[in-house]
């Protein structure tokens, strides 16, 4: 049995980059355009053109750079809007405008005040117009959910018979729950008179949670688009997630029935290129590109993983771009997963060595949370009588501000280790923060270029009894220059250079530590079971 397909119209760059927050210049714009064209979205809604110059160019510039997806342009219902829309789109060669007009009682009464006959009369009016510019318009009944029914199918007909041929159902501000979605657009599909190519699409806000819900149930009524976002942003709680509609259509194809387009393999470089462009980065449980997602801590869920990664996980992390699940070993962890990656390393854990390992790896999972490649090496080294112990910890940072306006700063950075005892190097970069790395990667000997940096601030016990003391806890993702692999670390101090800098010390001893191992057992990954570790 044949499955439906499913359009998959993406509004990251309109509805979500409207949210505070997430504003985009027009280069961030043209580069998740381009991510988006990666995942092959079939819709691209790339703005709304007549909000303002900027926007109106960024859509030009799509509209001309971009292959494959359908470019959009939101619009009012006014001549001027649609004109702007269509000026902006002229360089595309697969275009849409969306014609949008409010149909709610509230909408009618309080922000347009204009009667039902008025109504009505700017939907046939205003859609005729968009399609005098363009074959495929959309329209959008504004506030959707809200609407009588009856008038709703009124306006979605008349917009039908004036040329619309995607007509947009949007529970704009996120009330509806999944069983009156699925009813709304089965009786929809029932009494808007139109033509057979004319299909029904969903824009769900998740302002009390269901937008992913609600998404699936109106696809169950007969919807045949969905408008979603990368990472679920957009106004107040944000749009229906498109990762997690296309994951739920893809996971369950037996209660679903439908399929989409989308090259799932590039939904996490999607999901993280706009995490840079808008520098927010979604939260860690977050579904399906969170940190968290195909990552297990807890011991009976590792033992699980380690034997057959199906018993807690339900999705390939490769489907979505990630090269394999994660067992994060800290305190929950258990003695099958510390072995597990301790062979991963180079080192047999068996018996009492186990035992024993285990308990200081216990120790040291108390002390710092998640304990990384490098920590772990540190420790297994100890236990095996080993020398190899390559941790670097920061004693010393300063910074040296030039006294010329066009000269770089320059950072004078400390470091301890186990065996070569205190070294020093001195570095310049057009930023403080990038000299101090510099130096840092002069010392350790590698080079690596740092993707991200999360930071927030804690409150911690101080050492003076009863007084608080604000941490900042940074996590660093690095690439390494010469391999390409990326590497993560984490660090906290009182000051923020400090723990940055730390923070990438730690990166470049996960990299250094999984460099070793290789040359020690020959290995070309470190985690040949097709489980990481971090």
């Amino acid at each position: 049995m044949s499955q439906a397909p499913i359009t998959i119209f993406d509004t990251t760059l309109r509805d979500g980059e409207q949210a505070p927050g997430f504003s985009m210049n027009e280069a961030g714009k043209l580069k998740m355009a381009r991510a988006l064209a990666a995942l092959k979205v079939d819709v691209i809604e790339a703005g709304f053109a007549a909000a303002s110059p900027g926007d109106a160019r960024a859509i030009e510039r799509i509209a001309s750079e971009i292959e494959g997806p359908r470019i959009c342009s939101l619009a009012r219902a006014s001549a001027g809007d649609i004109d702007a829309a269509a000026a902006a789109l002229k360089p595309a060669a697969r275009k849409r405008i969306h014609v949008f007009l409010g149909t709610s009682p509230i909408h009618r009464e309080f922000k347009l005040k204009m009667s039902p006959a008025e109504i009505l009369t700017a939907i046939a009016d205003m859609v005729a117009h968009a399609r005098s510019h363009c074959e495929d318009v959309e329209f959008s009944a504004e506030d959707a959910i809200r609407t009588e029914p009856g008038f709703l199918v009124e306006a979605l007909s008349t917009a039908a018979a004036a040329g619309a041929t995607t007509l947009n159902v949007p529970d704009t501000v996120g009330y509806a729950t999944p069983e009156e979605v699925f009813e709304l657009f089965r009786m929809l599909g029932k009494k808007v008179t139109r033509n057979e190519d004319v299909i029904f699409s969903a824009h769900c806000h998740n302002d009390l949670g269901l937008a992913v819900a609600n998404s699936l149930a109106a696809i169950r009524g007969g919807a045949r688009q969905v408008e979603c976002t990368v990472n679920g942003i957009g106004e107040r709680a944000g749009n229906a997630a498109l990762e997690d509609i296309v994951m739920a259509i893809r996971t369950r194809r037996d209660a679903t029935g439908v399929t989409t387009a989308i090259h799932t393999p590039a939904i996490m470089e999607a999901s993280r290129t706009l995490s840079r462009i808008t520098s927010t980065h979604p939260p860690r449980n977050k579904a399906v590109v969170g940190a968290n997602a195909f990552a297990h801590e807890a011991g009976i869920h590792q033992h699980g993983m380690l034997m057959n990664r199906e018993t807690y996980e339900i999705m390939k992390p490769e489907d979505v771009g990630l090269p394999a699940s994660s067992l994060v070993l800290g305190k929950h962890s258990g003695k099958h997963a510390l072995a597990a990656r301790a062979a991963e390393l180079g080192f047999t854990l068996e018996g009492d060595a186990l035992s024993r390992a285990f308990a200081d790896f216990k120790q040291v999972a108390d002390e710092v949370g998640t304990v990384d490649t490098a920590r772990l090496a540190a420790l297994l080294s100890r236990a095996d009588g080993q020398t190899d112990e390559e941790l670097w910890t920061l004693s010393r940072v300063e910074i040296r501000a030039p006294l010329a306006s066009n000269a770089d700063p320059v950072a004078r950075v400390e470091l301890n280790h186990p065996r070569r005892g205190r070294v020093t190097d001195i570095a310049a970069a057009p930023g403080a923060m990038d000299a101090a790395f510099l130096a840092v990667s002069h010392i350790i000997g590698i080079e690596a270029n740092v993707e991200t940096i999360d930071m927030q601030y804690i409150a911690a016990e101080a050492e003076e009894a009863g007084s608080k003391a604000q941490l900042a806890d940074v996590l660093i993702e690095m690439t390494v220059s010469s391999s390409g692999e990326s590497f993560t670390g984490r660090a906290r101090n009182r000051d923020i250079l400090p723990a940055c800098v730390s923070a990438y010390i730690d990166a470049l001893c996960n990299a250094s530590a999984v460099a070793r191992h290789r040359a020690r057992t020959g290995s070309t990954h470190p985690a040949a079971s097709g489980v990481a570790a971090e």
